[in-house]
């Protein structure tokens, strides 16, 4: 008899707890659900960078196929967005000649952009003594004899979006800015200080999170 009562007792307590365990997850399904809904009716969009300009100080090519450079940049960044701010956790800029890296990597200072604000970085990227491939000294050496070298400048990172109180969790940022650098002309630039020359570009950069 006593036996009987005790697997009743027991049959309670884990009917109990099921429905406990099922409660809470009806109440996550119910958040994320809503979490879902809020983010589709604001619908973020992803910011918007431009390459205002670049400055040259130092970009010389050496035997055997060996590049040194130096450059400064000026990258703006606009979050279009009304009610979703962006959280910067990692930016990390650096350059590349077709598809090639030819600087080391700078970081830039994180920080959170709220609605519709502005932020502007003015970094400077530099390589010394990177080995160039072959193919690529190939098309290097006919650029300079163009004038105009294109290069990319490339900032990989990490961002949040903030929604009211929610925070999302990390996304990878990729941000591409072409800049075709005019060297066989000086006065498509303006002198800065010696020997360095600072291009106006203006350039719109493809971004994708």
């Amino acid at each position: 008899m006593s036996e009987k009562v005790c697997d009743k007792h027991g049959c309670k307590r884990r009917k109990i707890f099921r429905r406990i365990i099922a409660g809470i997850l009806i109440f996550i399904l119910i958040v994320l659900i809503t979490i879902l809904i809020v983010w589709a009716i604001l619908r973020p969009t992803k910011p918007r960078f431009i390459l205002q300009d670049a400055t040259v100080y130092v970009f010389n090519v050496s035997n055997p196929n060996v590049l040194t450079s130096s450059f400064q940049v000026t990258i703006s960044s606009r979050n279009p967005n009304d009610r979703i701010g962006i959280y910067y956790d990692k930016l990390d800029l650096y350059a590349t000649y077709h598809s090639q890296q030819i600087t080391y990597k700078t970081s830039l200072p994180t920080t959170y952009q709220g609605h519709k604000e502005i932020n502007v970085w003015s970094p400077y990227v530099y390589g010394n003594a990177v080995p160039v491939a072959p193919y690529n000294a190939v098309s290097l050496t006919q650029d300079q004899s163009s004038g105009i070298i294109p290069l990319m400048f490339k900032i990989d990172g990490r961002v949040r979006w903030k929604v009211g109180t929610f925070i999302t969790g990390k996304y990878h940022l990729y941000v591409r800015c072409p800049a075709y650098i005019n060297f066989g002309d000086r006065q498509a630039g303006t002198a800065v200080g010696n020997n360095a020359v600072k291009y106006q570009l203006v350039q719109s950069c493809s971004v994708s999170v």
